[in-house]
């Protein structure tokens, strides 16, 4: 996998959403994989910034969910749907009709795992799939041993996950639901492009295990280095813990210039 290491949040977002609306030139409408959380921010920002300048046309451009609660409506304001409403499509100038995502509210859950796996295959596939990860080394709710070949399934939340969550219920842990649908490794994997964001300390020990560690379901991220096109871009901090970051940055820094990321 390729390692960019970058100056601050801000850069990687650019960055990233320059990748993002370069795909869009070429394809214009390409599948987007998107992720909730603070982390994504700043490409979500700078993708809505080069649209309103008139950088990118993303009139057909079609997004994909990663994960979503199960039992909250879509219409909740903290549904993965509704926040994704508001920090992409939105901004991006883009209506639902773009969107598509798991049935959280689907009366039997295994199908409608299994039918968003297929929805996304019927689809052409995601061009390129956005990722977090978690201290631990989650993607998606991926959680620590979860299988490298597992699709799109239900997943039950650890407390501290639903302690995590609870600011976005009010401080109520008892509305924050016990289920997610997301997608499997296997299903993430099928992505054409992969980009994982990571910023601050924090996230230094997942991103050393993620990128030189060995491929273990122990840290789920780490599975990125079985696909052929990833990327990984890092901050600082995150990149602190990195035993090969000077090589990192000189790969990058004397790369081909039409090459991108």
């Amino acid at each position: 996998m390729e390692v960019v290491i970058v100056s601050d949040a801000k850069a990687g977002g650019e960055l990233i959403a320059g990748a993002m609306a370069e795909l869009l030139r070429r394809k214009p409408d390409a599948l987007l994989g998107v992720a909730t959380g603070s982390t994504p921010l700043p490409i979500y920002q700078a993708l809505a910034a080069t649209v309103d300048a008139g950088g990118v046309d993303v009139s057909r451009a079609r997004v994909a969910q990663l994960d979503e609660y199960v039992g909250l409506p879509a219409e909740h304001p903290e549904s993965y749907r509704s926040v994704l409403r508001r920090e992409v499509l939105e901004p991006l100038g883009l209506d639902l009709d773009a969107f598509m995502g798991p049935d959280g509210t689907a009366e039997d859950v295994r199908a409608a795992c299994e039918a968003y796996d297929r929805a996304l295959a019927e689809a052409g596939g995601v061009d390129l799939q956005l990722l977090g990860i978690g201290t631990d080394g989650h993607i998606g709710f991926n959680e620590p041993c979860s299988s490298l070949a597992s699709r799109t399934r239900i997943k039950t939340l650890t407390e501290q996950t639903r302690v995590d969550n609870a600011r976005f219920f009010e401080g109520d842990i008892e509305q924050v639901p016990h289920h997610v649908i997301t997608q499997g490794i296997g299903t993430i994997l099928e992505a054409r492009h992969l980009v994982l964001l990571a910023t601050g300390e924090g996230k230094a020990d997942a991103v050393a295990a993620t990128v030189e560690g060995p491929v273990a379901a122990v840290c789920p991220a780490s599975a990125l280095q079985l696909h052929p096109h990833a990327t990984v871009v890092v901050d600082e901090g995150a990149a602190s813990k990195l035993k090969l970051a000077e090589y990192f940055r000189h790969t990058y820094s004397n790369k081909p210039a039409w090459q991108g990321i």
